[in-house]
């Protein structure tokens, strides 16, 4: 998945999922945003353009069809032109995110080793927190140091939800009562 670098008009649109309404916004270069309601990080719903029906507008065909077969379990790699607006380091982080296999985790000391230049785990936590394109750039998969679900902008339960859906963490046993 390549990161474009410029930004035009946006819109978006809210489907239903699994784990409750998402909104996808794009500009004319890909998606810049996946957000759930009361995403953390979520910008003021201003900067998402009008927001247009799917049938009217398909360039949002492809990733509405893409996060189905992923919760259908037919998917494990997003392939959609994607444009995240932040920071060069952001960006950097991003891409590290978009690089974690299905299935896997990996801790924010972690990251913060692979960018080295004095970023710590805090710092790596901050940029995880302002993905603006989570589940397509997979920021559910950070955990922390001791294996334990931290924050999520999207709440730990769908955190949880989506790392079961990848075996990465064990589903819970059934209740016995």
């Amino acid at each position: 998945m390549s990161i474009a670098t410029t930004t035009t008009s946006t819109r978006h649109v809210v489907i239903d999922s699994p784990i409750g309404p998402l909104t996808l916004v794009r500009d004319d270069d890909g998606l810049t945003g996946l957000y759930y309601p009361g995403h953390w990080t979520r910008p003021h719903q201003a900067t998402f353009g009008p927001r247009v029906e799917p049938s009217d507008d398909h360039g949002f065909n492809e990733a509405i069809a893409q996060l189905h077969e992923y919760f259908a379990g037919e998917r494990q790699e997003f392939d959609l032109p994607i444009n995240p607006l932040g920071s060069e380091r952001a960006r950097q982080v991003w891409q590290l995110l978009a690089e974690i296999p299905y299935g896997q985790t990996t801790t924010y000391g972690a990251l913060a080793d692979k960018v080295g230049s004095g970023v710590d785990a805090r710092d790596i936590g901050g940029f995880v927190g302002a993905n603006p394109l989570s589940i397509f750039i997979p920021c559910h998969r950070v955990v922390g140091s001791n294996g334990n679900l931290t924050g999520y902008a999207g709440g730990l339960d769908r955190k949880r939800y989506l790392l079961e859906r990848e075996n990465a963490i064990p589903a819970p046993p059934p209740a016995l009562w």
